[in-house]
């Protein structure tokens, strides 16, 4: 079990890109896009969701470290143009900015 979750972390970190928000914005505006707090792990967010591994995913939006893009952030990522790394977990595109 350990092994094949390493496989699929492995996986989904090859998946992770760079990507700008105007890539993004499509996502946002189907409300797809989530925002992966500064300080959480992007591709154990990923492992998580792909899991369905229900009470992590729930404490991350319990405690803001997981939450859809809200527009005040979508207005600061179009006027900053920050780099921003994503990785697809269908239907969700989970989004962080590095930094």
């Amino acid at each position: 079990m350990m092994e094949e979750k390493g496989v699929l972390y492995a996986k989904l970190l090859g998946e992770t890109a760079v990507i700008s928000w105007q890539e993004l914005q499509p996502f946002f505006a189907r409300g797809a896009l989530l925002h992966v707090a500064d300080g959480v792990d992007l591709v154990e967010v990923a492992l998580a969701f792909a899991e369905d591994d229900q009470a992590r995913v729930s404490h991350w939006l319990g405690s803001a470290g997981v939450a859809r893009v809200e527009p005040g952030k979508a207005q600061d990522w179009l006027s900053r143009d920050p780099e921003l790394w994503a990785v697809v977990v269908a239907p969700w595109v989970l989004v962080q900015e590095r930094g």
